[in-house]
């Protein structure tokens, strides 16, 4: 007959017998087996009717009620007597206990399952858990190997991007009197940016190779349902993509080609201090002091912020205040084009805006501006493609931002798989139901 301790308890196979308080207030569950088939011999089956000896053990268990359990399981030592049985004698064991075992298979899942889905350190789950760092880093492997999947799913819209780990490694080879990489400090992350997955894998090197690999390795059904693939202004990936996914439409992200721009502005507001001052800027210098808004949409900024910050540009002298107000014409020419995303725009507003823009860079005599319309023509029909679509590789970049929220949780990574494993399980804990709304 099972007890209501027993139950709730919750180890099959096991009774427990009563519980005691140690001097600590801790309880104290004295256990006896109670599952027949523990007496069967694991190696021939045969159920063994002679004991050898009697033995206690103390396995760990996960913490009841707010309080660490200590179990004291007594149990048998069994004959076997089976002649042609090369094991004489056996312990009892049950699932949750095998043999030789000093923690239960439940806890070790819960020491796992901490770290994968309870967003904890290795070091905060064995301290909470009153494990060891080593058996909680084995048990996430575990786990981690269960919970992920093993292939990623149909992915219908795909994000790249590469994220920096630690420092590069590097081996002399003597056959070639060369430096090899052994470790790389980029990784490249592929992203589910329309169903939900989240971090599909990494691969380590930001190389060419090392994307068209992956995709290449996935099955050629899964390639095939790739319709369109975010990237930012990267010719490594367009590379990769036009060799693997070549039906896929390619999109870059917005947000790069605005960073871009801004860039521009602020290397034209640097080169006239300097050229004219003779100096860095300072924070008495009226440009300098406008140096965040210059680089703010203004579609974003209120009527006073635009007409204040026009009026200290064009009051400056005008070697100064001319070039940085056309570079920051221009950039909010490229903001106005990128607006039309999502808004199903047509040939002529699109054009007229592009011309507009293309306008304003060829007639200033500004390298900045030359070179930010290079790009742009280079890349204008990927930038075509998002304004279409309103596709952004945001997933990915948050993708990044957790994946250096973790390395920074851990003090960094020696090993670049645990990295990617403990990543790729920081990144789906939301696609598999464990993100914590806290």
């Amino acid at each position: 007959m099972v007890n209501d301790t027993t139950r709730l308890l919750g180890l099959d196979g096991l009774v427990a017998d009563r519980v005691e308080l140690h001097p600590d207030g801790s309880p104290v569950v004295h256990l006896s087996t109670g599952d027949e088939q523990a007496r069967c011999c694991p190696q021939c089956g045969l159920r063994a009717v002679r004991v050898k000896q009697w033995t206690t053990t103390r396995p760990r268990d996960p913490p009841m009620a707010g309080r660490m359990a200590r179990l004291r399981w007594r149990k048998r030592r069994w004959h076997c007597d089976e002649a042609g049985c090369p094991r004489k004698s056996f312990t009892e064991q049950v699932p949750q206990v095998p043999a030789r075992a000093r923690i239960t298979v439940r806890l070790r899942q819960a020491a796992g399952a901490a770290v994968a889905d309870g967003n904890r350190t290795i070091v905060q789950a064995a301290r909470d858990l009153g494990l060891s760092w080593p058996i909680v880093a084995a048990s996430f492997t575990v786990h981690a190997a269960t919970v992920l999947p093993a292939e990623p799913g149909p992915v219908t819209v795909l994000g790249i991007d590469e994220v920096r780990r630690g420092k590069p490694r590097w081996s002399f080879d003597e056959a070639t009197a060369s430096w090899t990489t052994l470790v790389d400090r980029w990784h490249v992350g592929f992203c589910d940016l329309g169903g939900g997955q989240g971090l599909l894998a990494q691969v380590e090197g930001r190389t060419s190779k090392a994307v068209t690999d992956w995709l290449t390795a996935r099955p050629t059904a899964w390639r095939e349902q790739v319709q369109a693939v975010a990237i930012d202004m990267c010719t490594v990936f367009k590379a990769a993509i036009r060799e693997a996914l070549p039906h896929a439409l390619l999109v870059v992200d917005h947000f790069h080609v605005v960073q871009l721009a801004n860039r521009a502005v602020t290397e034209v507001r640097r080169r006239m201090t300097v050229t004219h001052r003779g100096r860095r800027g300072r924070a008495t210098d009226p440009e300098w002091q406008q140096r965040n808004r210059l680089t703010r949409s203004a579609a974003r900024m209120r009527a006073e912020h635009v007409d204040r910050l026009t009026d200290t540009l064009e009051n400056l002298p005008t070697k100064i205040g001319a070039p940085i107000l056309t570079a920051w014409n221009a950039k909010e020419d490229l903001l106005d084009l990128l607006a039309l995303a999502r808004t199903r725009p047509d040939r002529e507003t699109t054009a007229r805006l592009l011309h507009r823009f293309y306008t304003r860079c060829a007639s200033s005599d500004l390298p900045e501006l030359h070179r930010l319309a290079t790009t742009i023509e280079t890349w204008w029909p990927e930038i075509l493609a998002f304004l279409h679509t309103g596709i952004t590789n945001a997933g990915s970049e948050g993708t990044n931002r957790v994946i250096k929220t973790v390395a920074r949780d851990a003090y960094g990574f020696r090993n670049p798989e645990n990295q990617r494993l403990r990543t790729r399980t920081a990144t789906t804990r939301r696609h598999r139901g464990h993100l914590n709304p806290a």
